[in-house]
């Protein structure tokens, strides 16, 4: 996992939003200074008392750091609350520790192509949320996601995306595996080449895929099977652990 200048801040926990059950969207404000980081990247997260830090992708895009420095992230929680190594649950006005930025996932400056395909897998969407918000402001193209989730109820970010995809800003594609009733009018189970073939209109595509283990295995493989070059094909290789 490359890294880049890691530096260590004190932030403050200034809202904590429900994303799905298991989920919740929380954002700092970082206290003492600029954070300087890449489309994709994440940071390493902790309670201010000290003890272990847990990495986290970043969910917001650099330009929407406002005023306040602020960064998003999407965790999960387990039954209690509790996140990362089993700490107390989030609330607003906590103290936290952030070390980073950390990654070499990230969307590059000036990409030669003008076709992406982001495909995400869970907690995966956070990384490619920031990608996607960022490219949007920064090249043209066709921006075209593959959200792929267990139940209805766990696509994080779904409003929003399902907005962007109305004003055309992105082409939305939805996959529930599992529990999934009659009024679901997405796509069914496990992501499928057959899938990917239909989001693919040339070769010079460039993809860019984070969610579960099983899926960051599989996933690239279909797409070199279906013409993409492998040094078009971006994987969180870590994804399956925190973010």
């Amino acid at each position: 996992m490359a890294r880049g200048t890691i530096r260590g801040l004190r932030a403050t926990v200034t809202s904590v939003r429900r994303a799905t059950p298991s989920t919740r969207i929380v954002r700092v404000r970082l206290d003492g200074g600029s954070f300087r980081y890449r489309a994709g990247q994440a940071a390493e997260i902790g309670p201010a008392s000290g003890g272990s830090l847990v990495p986290y992708s970043i969910a917001s895009a650099p330009e929407d750091a406002g005023a306040d420095d602020g960064l998003d992230f999407l965790m999960k929680i387990d039954a209690r609350g509790r996140w990362g190594d089993h700490f107390e649950p989030l609330r607003r006005g906590q103290d936290l520790r952030v070390h980073g930025p950390l990654g070499g996932f990230t969307f590059p400056e000036s990409p030669a192509e003008a076709d992406f395909l982001f495909i995400a897998g869970g907690t995966g969407i956070a990384p490619l949320r920031a990608m996607i918000r960022h490219a949007r402001r920064t090249v043209s193209g066709t921006f075209r996601l593959l959200y792929s989730a267990r139940t209805p109820l766990d696509f994080a970010y779904r409003r929003e995306l399902c907005g962007m995809a109305r004003r055309g800003e992105i082409e939305l594609t939805l996959t529930a595996t599992r529990d999934v009733t009659d009024k679901w009018k997405g796509e069914r189970g496990r992501i499928a080449a057959t899938q990917l073939s239909a989001l693919i209109d040339r070769p010079e595509t460039l993809c860019f895929v984070c969610g579960p283990a099983s899926m960051v295995d599989e996933v690239p493989r279909m797409l070199r099977d279906l013409g993409i070059d492998g040094s078009r094909i971006r994987v969180e290789a870590w994804s399956g652990s925190s973010s």
